[in-house]
């Protein structure tokens, strides 16, 4: 229950508590954002404050601005409307005197808290469990889970035979050359309940500016799907994303399906049951959209199944390359770490023109590369110093040219790391969640560097989605749910996670694996993998212990690892230095 609006001075006091939190404060654009809407409202202007004139007047954008071709008012607003929502659930809980910005709009609320009101949102039901989905394309055997498959093809068909008709040259289906494009379609809200109706207007354009955030997806508003809306010279998408609403057994049901244009076959569909509570509140479409993206983005995701296909098939390198393909191996690379996956990706970028090449992707791309495997086709005699240099040089250029790039924040974070500045790769993880709450390598490399400093809890939400959330999770994913399983004393679970881990990492994951089977007595898991802990070449080259305080930070962790260690019977002098 909300107040009447509270007085102007109420709210300069409150946007000041806001622009001295340093999650904003540290952001000078997203302050400028807030401070400009703010003082607008507050001076009658709300008729100016227009994505036009936040991009000129706050992000210093040209007078021939395009809304349309230029996202960063959304991605900003976006931003902005994430850190408000968690500093009134968190520092700023109590505050009477509030200022939200709703979805879908630039105009901020000021609202007056009701005393003893607790503004945090009821919990997705099941609050982690696994939400009822079909993750493959097959649908759950129900009579409802029919209702949207016949929904998704009937919207299909319809979409082809009339975009079809209205155009002369219909785009051909899904070219694994180049990204994907999907059309969103609105919702439909199904509920015929008067006293529950469930927030679903506006969900399509969260997904959109969400999968936007993705830049191997192209993205398109597609209204509620109807040929006529369409202009006559826009290329249809090569796939149509679209969904229902609806109460079902005492939780309300959001479904989405996924349509592939050229064929009208079903590829995907994915249902979420939220408390009737929760999808009554505004910020349910966060949480909803967040969900969905996490599948539709992924690189595991089947937006990219026909690239990932075709690269499996016949290498393509040989053939043509685009830039989106070189990301497509690149992810590939990030799952498994390896040698042959970083120098697929290396010798597609050197491929690409120039133009592509000096694109901000790319050299983020290739930044991380150089710093990770020393750069495939770079002299073999190039230092470690140089080649932090060149991967700097490459993501401050990048950083110049798409400022508001979730990936290319990822990049420098993990530079950082590798150089030992946890703190700056600590501030850059930040900002790339912040720009994409959706990517799942983000959310799991932030809890992983979270985790190795000590803090465990506040990297176990991240971690959670990152493993539950995506589809089909790689192993490096799962070193924080080893520890979390071992902090929790579940040591089948933080054997299985730890063992998949060990995959990925041969530092730390058999350390783990080893940690999990002492407490629990399994002596034939502490056998197998005490050798590969001898047998790791910077540990020999080092010691263990110096080794692992380049990566980790948290003291009590090195200290469970020292005694683990020592009791599984690692000789004194390996632990300290080079043997």
């Amino acid at each position: 229950m909300t107040g009447p609006e509270p007085n102007r001075q109420a709210i300069m006091l409150a946007l000041e508590r806001l622009l001295s939190w340093p999650e904003i404060a540290r952001s000078p654009q997203l302050a400028r954002f807030l401070d400009y809407i703010v003082r607008r409202k507050l001076d009658g202007e709300e008729q100016s404050v227009k994505a036009y004139s936040i991009a000129v007047d706050v992000f210093g954008r040209s007078t021939d601005f395009d809304p349309q071709a230029d996202p960063i008012v959304r991605v900003q607003a976006r931003r902005l409307r994430r850190l408000l929502d968690e500093y009134y659930q968190g520092p700023g809980l109590g505050e009477s005197a509030q200022i939200r910005l709703p979805v879908g709009r630039y105009i901020p609320d000021f609202v007056v808290q009701a005393e003893g009101e607790m503004p945090a949102p009821a919990p997705l039901v099941p609050p982690r469990g696994e939400p009822v989905r079909g993750r493959t394309g097959r649908l759950p055997s129900s009579w409802f889970a029919l209702a949207v498959l016949t929904l998704g093809t009937a919207l299909g068909a319809y979409a082809l035979g009339e975009w079809g008709r209205a155009r002369e040259n219909v785009a051909q289906p899904a070219n694994a050359l180049q990204r994907p494009t999907v059309g969103i379609v609105e919702f439909q809200n199904l509920s015929t309940d008067a006293q529950l109706r469930p927030q679903v207007s506006g969900l399509a354009i969260e997904l959109v500016t969400d999968l936007e955030q993705f830049r191997t997806i192209g993205t398109r508003y597609a209204g509620t799907g109807e040929a006529s809306a369409i202009p006559a010279d826009q290329p249809i998408s090569d796939f149509m994303l679209s969904g229902i609403v609806r109460l079902d057994g005492g939780v309300v049901q959001y479904s989405a399906i996924l349509t592939e244009m050229g064929t009208g076959g079903v590829v995907w569909n994915h249902t979420l049951a939220i408390d009737p509570d929760a999808a009554m509140a505004p910020g349910v479409l966060d949480d909803v959209a967040k969900s969905f993206a996490l599948v539709l983005g992924s690189p595991r995701g089947p937006l990219h199944a026909p690239a990932r296909l075709m690269l499996a098939s016949n290498g393509a390198e040989q053939g043509a390359v685009s830039l989106y393909l070189c990301r497509v191996l690149f992810d590939l690379y990030r799952e498994t770490g390896g040698a042959a996956e970083a120098g697929r990706a290396d010798v597609c970028f050197s491929a690409l023109p120039e133009t592509d090449k000096q694109t901000a992707e790319a050299l983020a791309a290739t930044a991380s590369l150089v710093v990770e495997q020393g750069g495939p086709s770079m002299a073999v005699e190039t230092s470690l110093a140089d080649r932090f240099r060149i991967a700097e040089a490459n993501l401050q250029r990048a950083l110049s040219l798409d400022p508001v790039n979730g990936f290319v924040w990822e990049q420098q974070a993990r530079l950082h790391q590798a150089e030992g500045a946890f703190d700056l790769a600590r501030d850059d993880f930040a900002s790339a969640v912040q720009l994409n709450p959706a990517n799942a390598d983000v959310l799991a490399g932030f809890a992983r560097l979270l985790a190795l400093g000590g803090s465990l809890s506040e990297a176990e939400p991240m971690a959670l989605d990152a493993t539950e959330g995506s589809p089909s999770p790689p192993p490096w994913y799962f070193g924080v749910p080893a520890l979390l399983a071992l902090r929790d004393g579940d040591l089948p679970r933080a054997i299985e996670s730890a063992e998949r881990y060990a995959e990925a990492d041969r530092e730390l994951g058999p350390i783990l694996a080893i940690m999990a089977a002492q407490r629990s007595g399994d002596s034939a898991v502490v056998n197998r993998y005490l050798p590969q802990i001898l047998d790791v070449p910077a540990f020999r080259a080092k010691g263990v212990l110096p080794r692992l305080r380049e990566r980790i930070s948290d003291g009590a962790l090195l200290a469970a690892i020292r005694n683990t260690l020592v009791a599984a019977g690692v000789p004194p002098q390996a632990l300290v230095r080079s043997f």
